[in-house]
């Protein structure tokens, strides 16, 4: 590593790091997924519990990146200053709400108040990935983190992962109707488009091998994550086909849309994460007043 006018990648944020985006995003995008399909009962249970270890996951990647994981409480002290803090109480929210929402559904009878907690545990998940959205525009050193675009692009892209595994999962729980797969399709747009607004504003602020590995994994992303996604659950979607041959096209769809997103977000994090080197506005010249 180097350090002067040139770009470097930073080395603090690894794979570990990455992984709570992933299983962040993809744990809180399951969890909304399952509050618009309305599951009940120990389907509801399964997909809230599995959105929650997700989750959880993520959370303990950072944990064990942490160079002193006995001071991992620190992160609960600076609410107003820091979205990693901020993130931090949303999940602490987000677990009450989601065990008690699956502790209900896994009841033998359905009460209301588990429907308000589903859907309280789905706007906490949505919190709780706009944080991690956050937390990456908040470091301003590196061009690809800081780019407001960053934003919806995590937001969609935790969506349209948390669809691909709702889908992926429908053999276990039945839930994959044709309005879940035109959800699906719908958060497959939305991150197409967040992905080329966020490409597009980046194309002059990043580092030349910064949006060389940006560009290897977003064109996986549109050719297997979206294209190759949507022409797989759009004859499901419309009801061209049914049955099982239905259910397997729309896990493959599902699963494509989960492992491209996950892809670009490791690739965001652990190698397009590069500096912006130092930046001199006013150079020093020898005779001339500033």
């Amino acid at each position: 590593m180097s350090y002067g006018p040139n770009p470097w990648q930073q080395a603090h944020w690894d794979w570990r790091a990455a992984g709570n985006f992933v299983c962040g995003g993809a744990g809180s995008g399951l969890l909304a997924f399952t509050a618009l399909s309305g599951a009940r009962g120990p389907a509801a249970m399964l997909l809230l519990l599995g959105g929650l270890s997700l989750v959880g996951l993520g959370l303990l990647c950072v944990w064990l990146e942490i160079g002193r994981p006995l001071r991992a409480l620190h992160v609960f002290f600076n609410p107003r200053t820091s979205w990693m803090t901020r993130e931090g109480f949303v999940a602490l929210l987000l677990f009450a709400a989601g065990l008690a929402a699956a502790a209900g559904a896994g009841g033998l009878a359905w009460v209301t108040w588990v429907t308000w907690a589903t859907w309280v545990t789905a706007l906490l998940a949505l919190a709780f990935v706009y944080c991690q959205g956050r937390i990456l525009k908040a470091s301003r050193g590196i061009p690809a983190w800081r780019e407001p675009a960053i934003v919806p692009l995590i937001v969609a892209t935790g969506l349209a992962e948390g669809g691909g595994l709702f889908l992926l999962t429908h053999p276990l729980h039945g839930l994959g109707t044709q309005a879940m797969m035109a959800a699906f399709a719908a958060a497959l747009m939305v991150r197409w488009l967040a992905w080329l607004s966020y490409r597009r504003r980046l194309a002059t602020g990043a580092a030349p091998r910064a949006l060389a590995q940006l560009d290897r994994a977003g064109a996986v992303l549109q050719t297997f994550g979206t294209y190759l996604a949507f022409a797989l659950v759009a004859p499901a979607g419309i009801g061209l086909v049914g049955g099982s041959v239905a259910g397997l096209l729309a896990a493959l769809a599902g699963l494509a849309a989960a492992v491209t997103g996950a892809w670009l977000k490791y690739t965001l994090i652990t190698r397009a994460a590069y500096n912006q080197g130092f930046a001199l506005a006013h150079l020093p010249v020898r005779g001339a007043r500033l």
